[in-house]
């Protein structure tokens, strides 16, 4: 079996599961039972001066029969009071010495309360702070959250001001509702943290119900925006984790969040940067236990690929993420249709002729039966019809040989100036 440990910024865990600040983790009870069932760690449901939460605070979006495709929410954060949050810590990391308990902390962005709070939590034995300036409804309205996560100068003078006391590692958790979070991943950097974690909830309104014409959800006939989540928001956190795993001047480690469900999802955050996932999502639909699944799944994949450790996967595949102006103008790919494999459904040929490249010519053989054939010429290799194709393996994605050069944009605009250069010297 490959070993499963991982550090982040000095935090040894003994796997790269942990579950999400969230109210998966809101009680000692709850984080107790999630490390029996093998959490690696736990990031406390942040702590702060306690709220008062409304009700209805929930609701999801299922698609195509799947349950909870996305969720959303408008809980804040502990409505409990320090002092119990403090000593249900304190237990919680006296019984399970060896599993990550990390602080999730927000509070006004003022120097003396961060320090209050920091040297408070870290007496009780935590492994660790992560900062909560991504949080984007109700806190934000205060100032707090999303408010600060949005600032970069906030981001950077409120990490300072935790670095100042801190004497555990500080992890800044960032908003993805911004139009860079890069730019706030290198404010964290500046400020000092020691890892940054990605990404919180992204605003959302879930919906509105068409009998009563009340929003999803609503609270006496009053809605708000809240924060969505689930696997819906995966493909938007795992850009956000490779763009900040490819920065330069992002330097730390990244706890990789946002719609991680299985194995498969947490090995592809790992891959593009993360060194370790946080969930929150999948506990809630289906409980606890689902992390048996995510290590087994996560050792049998390791081993079936001969590698030792899952750290020696961390941030394999940021090497081969690009802009677009990098991408090989010259490769060339096209579909290609597998009679017999084929059910002859035609939705390929309907997507291809309505909404992509009509190449897709609908034929009859000998015998009068019909079937479906790719004028390869013609074909750009977008992939819609294997996109839409209900079928696995009945439409392959083939790679040409070229004779010519790769090209990048990039390389050909270099050459194209080069070129208008060189005119403009042969007329002078």
């Amino acid at each position: 079996m490959a070993d499963l440990k991982i550090n982040l910024a000095g935090i040894e865990s003994p796997n790269p599961f942990w579950l999400a600040s969230a109210p998966p983790t809101n009680s000692g009870y709850q984080v107790q039972r999630a490390f029996e069932a093998g959490w690696g760690g736990a990031v406390w449901k942040t702590l702060g001066d306690p709220i008062l939460n409304v009700s209805s605070r929930f609701a999801a979006v299922s698609f195509n029969g799947q349950r909870v495709a996305g969720f959303n929410n408008i809980e804040l954060i502990t409505d409990r009071p320090l002092e119990v949050n403090l000593k249900e810590i304190y237990e919680t990391k006296k019984r399970f010495p060896n599993h990550v308990i990390v602080a999730s902390l927000m509070v006004e962005p003022k120097q003396e309360k961060w320090h209050e709070i920091v040297k408070r939590v870290e007496e009780v034995g935590v492994d660790g702070l992560e900062l909560n300036f991504g949080c984007p409804h109700g806190m934000a309205e205060r100032g707090m959250g999303s408010a600060s996560g949005q600032v970069p100068s906030l981001v950077e003078r409120q990490t300072y001001w935790v670095k100042e006391v801190a004497k555990t590692p500080v992890i800044v958790k960032l908003t993805p509702n911004i139009t860079d979070i890069t730019a706030t991943a290198e404010a964290a950097v500046k400020g000092g943290a020691d890892a940054v974690s990605m990404i919180n909830t992204i605003n959302s309104l879930m919906g509105v119900d068409l009998d009563t014409w009340n929003t999803i959800p609503h609270v006496a006939g009053k809605g708000a925006h809240g924060g969505y989540c689930g696997p819906a928001v995966k493909p938007i956190a795992l850009n956000m984790v490779a763009e900040c795993a490819r920065h330069p001047r992002i330097n730390v480690p990244i706890s990789g969040i946002g719609g991680i469900s299985n194995w498969q999802d947490a090995a592809e955050f790992l891959l593009m940067g993360a060194t370790g996932v946080q969930v929150c999502t999948a506990a809630m639909h289906h409980g606890f236990r689902i992390v048996e699944d995510m290590i087994d799944g996560l050792n049998n994949y390791l081993d079936s690929k001969g590698i030792a450790s899952v750290r020696d996967i961390i941030g394999k595949s940021v090497p081969r993420y690009s802009d677009w102006g990098d991408l090989d103008l010259n490769y060339k790919i096209v579909a290609r249709i597998n009679t017999e494999t084929c059910i002859n459904c035609n939705k390929c040929h309907i997507a291809c002729e309505d909404t992509s490249h009509q190449c897709i010519d609908m034929l009859r053989d000998a015998s009068g039966k019909g079937f479906l054939r790719v004028r390869e010429e013609d074909c750009v290799g977008c992939n819609l019809c294997s996109i839409v194709c209900p079928v696995d393996g009945a439409i392959s994605m083939v790679e040409l040989p070229s004779e010519i050069a790769p090209m990048t944009w990039n390389e050909r605009q270099a050459a194209l100036g080069a070129l208008s250069d060189c005119e403009t010297n042969i007329v002078k």
